[in-house]
């Protein structure tokens, strides 16, 4: 999808740095690219198990410079409260790491570029702003 403001989600991420042409493709047609702190954070305990762990941490340090972090504050904690409560009432719980992801692409009126539990929260908690896309 051409334009638009985009929050990428720990795969997107793994699929970037691995070469993905359908993800750098969409990523060079993108408006902005934003990834959540939590995110990061999963890419830096990622590479914690890697073979080439100072190699990983610099190519994770390289990206943090050149893309927007967007941090977690109290409206995302709403959010996230919002979603999971909701999540739970139906009988859908995820991952918790997903749920902060939702939560601040909720806050931030973002398109979230997703991993696999998007659809459980998409038909248990819609809101106005939430777009999605799967680039894998």
């Amino acid at each position: 999808m051409p334009g638009g403001r985009y929050l990428l989600d720990t795969n997107i991420i793994i699929a970037l740095l691995d070469g993905d042409k359908d993800v750098k493709k969409s990523l060079r047609e993108a408006e902005q690219v934003f990834l959540p702190v939590i995110a990061l954070g999963e890419l830096f305990y990622g590479v914690q198990k890697s073979t080439r762990l100072e190699n990983n941490i610099k190519r994770l340090c390289e990206l943090a410079v050149v893309i927007t972090i967007l941090p977690c504050d109290m409206e995302t904690a709403l959010h996230y409260g919002n979603i999971k409560n909701a999540l739970l009432k139906k009988g859908r719980p995820i991952p918790e790491n997903d749920i902060w992801i939702a939560a601040c692409a909720k806050q931030y009126s973002m398109i979230w570029f997703h991993g696999i539990f998007i659809l459980h929260i998409l038909m248990i908690y819609m809101w106005n702003a939430g777009e999605f896309e799967n680039w894998r």
